[in-house]
């Protein structure tokens, strides 16, 4: 029952995106088809925050469109989110039985945290959510079993390279797993469990591992715009209170219309006083601990960042460690809290249960969750829907594939403003459209404040086309065209012009680019990725089916076929 329930609630969230068209929001972007350009394998100038995300898309998108696929990941996500919790709940808390389990897939799905993320265009990020209580109750598995565990060996290692589609994910499905192999138990011993997570989360890693070794130029600017990411006090709330309701994005466009006002307040009151019903029932459970007290360093830490002292602290970090930019986001840290509020969700059943039946207690919860954020149902609201390019974006993209050499783009931002795409800003899907690399900048405008990003040779570039420079000075910096999105918005180059239509204008400059030498490298490292992935789900697999045989085979003996008499 809680995995269909689960299902029906992500549904309930994703139902517009369900039909035809292409999930293009803020920093969601899905095409028709994705390429394997050195941008997609992490060989450019900007920081590999996307990787295997990308790779995976477009080996994916040649045989399935890239937004059926970029679509079903997303929905995949809530759904494994929620079913996760249900299972975390069976292996901590069995007693709580399907009441217990249908408050943790609530909290799991229909919060604050899934919203935010969702509005922001995190879809990779939410596949890694969706894996953190499969993980938990894997880890937490091999902790209790003295039996070696081939099923959940292989789940692990699965789990942690689905998580692994970005850097994020990764980082906190590991956090997770290393914070239950602490747990008490007398099963797999905890270096084990901690040495397992670590092989399979640097073999999951060795994407972007490789990539920002390989990497030069990206470094420099990674701790500007800390301040501008911190997380941030919603209506009602203090940031500490926003973190507690799983809330407090830096972006406060990405934000539910329900969290913008004094009902945050009851919004949070409703899912922290849930949870803290069901906390002296967890306590009890000593295998939990270990995630309550990262589900409140998950909320603590993140609040701490966002004060002055916080911002200068991670400021010196990045500066000190090159490529722990992502840091600078605190707030997707919360997703570490998920777990344990779940699991509390699911113990404030049993803490009731001697006033009031388990299932109405559940039903409450699960009601008074969704009811105090009402907007996430459909899309939240229909603000997360898919949309249609025009039919110039697929002709202009054949006139680059034709000869796929390095393409600038104007205007200089990363993000746009399409009127087809609805009024949220997108990040420039041009790159995912076509085979060459779209030379970015990755500068960000945010409350007025200029992020910059990481594409030096990109802002160069851009800076000559500002200026007016000439095709052949263009071709000689290597830049074979040049694109114009919202041509209504800019002026005429003085280039020749191979495309036109209201939407794109693309001219031919003619300059060329090698190929990064280390593709075959990157291309190698994603393998590896890629087959951790498929191997994993083929072991558990594989298991599962033995296992039922085994079942059924046990079964037939201890009822033997009766003869007649």
């Amino acid at each position: 029952m809680a995995p269909a329930y689960a299902l029906a609630l992500t549904l309930a969230v994703t139902a517009p995106l369900l039909g035809p068209g292409y999930l293009l929001l803020r920093d969601a972007v899905s095409t028709p088809r994705s390429y394997l350009s050195d941008a997609a394998l992490g060989l450019t100038q900007a920081a590999p925050r996307a990787l295997p995300q990308d790779f995976f898309v477009a080996t994916a998108s040649a045989v399935v469109d890239g937004g059926v696929v970029v679509k079903a990941l997303l929905v995949l996500g809530l759904w494994l989110a929620g079913w996760g919790a249900a299972r975390l709940v069976a292996v901590v808390l069995p007693a709580a039985g399907i009441p217990g389990q249908c408050v943790a897939v609530t909290i799991a799905i229909w919060n604050p945290y899934v919203a935010e993320r969702l509005l922001q265009g995190h879809w990779s990020l939410l596949v890694g959510y969706g894996c953190l209580p499969w993980i938990a109750a894997t880890v937490l598995s091999l902790r209790q079993s003295p039996e070696r565990n081939f099923r959940a060996v292989c789940a692990l290692v699965f789990w942690l390279a689905l998580a692994g589609l970005t850097p994020t994910g990764l980082m906190l499905a590991a956090t997770i797993a290393l914070a239950c192999a602490l747990a008490p138990g007398a099963g797999r011993p905890r270096w084990w469990c901690a040495g397992l997570t670590v092989g399979a989360a640097v073999t999951a890693a060795l994407p972007w591992l490789v990539a920002s070794a390989l990497a030069t130029g990206w470094a420099a600017d990674q701790s500007a715009g800390v301040a501008a990411f911190a997380a941030r006090a919603e209506a009602g709330l203090a940031t500490l209170g926003s973190l507690a309701s799983l809330g407090g994005i830096w972006n406060a466009d990405a934000v539910p219309p329900s969290r913008t006002t004094l009902f945050a307040v009851v919004s949070a009151i409703v899912l922290v006083g849930i949870v803290a019903i069901g906390v002296p029932q967890l306590l009890r459970r000593r295998i939990a601990v270990p995630l309550m007290i990262l589900a409140a360093l998950a909320v603590i830490v993140p609040a701490a960042m966002a004060t002055g002292p916080g911002l200068s602290a991670v400021e010196t970090v990045i500066d000190a460690v090159a490529g722990l930019g992502v840091l600078r986001d605190g707030q997707k840290w919360v997703a570490l809290a998920m777990p344990a509020y779940a699991l509390a969700g699911a113990a404030a059943v049993l803490t009731l249960r001697p006033r009031v039946p388990a299932l109405a207690t559940a039903a409450v919860c699960c009601a008074a969750l969704i009811a105090t954020l009402p907007d996430l149902a459909w899309g939240i609201g229909g603000r997360v829907s898919p949309v249609h390019y025009p039919p110039g974006w697929t002709a202009a993209s054949a006139v680059v594939n034709a000869d796929p050499a390095p393409v600038a783009v104007l205007p200089v931002d990363s993000m746009r403003q399409f009127g087809w795409a609805g009024a949220a800003p997108v990040l420039d899907p041009l790159p995912r459209w076509v085979r060459a690399d779209v030379l970015s900048t990755g500068d960000l405008t945010i409350g007025g404040v200029t992020v910059p990003g990481d594409g030096s040779r990109a802002r160069e570039i851009q800076r000559m086309l500002t200026a007016g420079a000439g095709r052949d000075d263009l071709a000689a910096a290597g830049v074979g065209w040049v694109v114009v999105e919202n041509p209504e918005d800019a002026p005429e180059l003085a280039l020749p012009r191979a495309y036109r239509d209201d939407d794109l204008v693309v001219y031919h400059v003619g300059g060329d680019a090698p190929e990064s030498p280390h593709r075959a490298v990157l291309v190698g490292a994603h393998v590896i990725w890629l087959g951790q992935l498929l191997l994993g789900l083929l072991g558990m697999t594989i298991s599962r089916l033995r296992s039922r045989h085994t079942d059924r085979r046990h079964e037939h003996i201890e009822r033997p076929e009766s003869s007649d008499q």
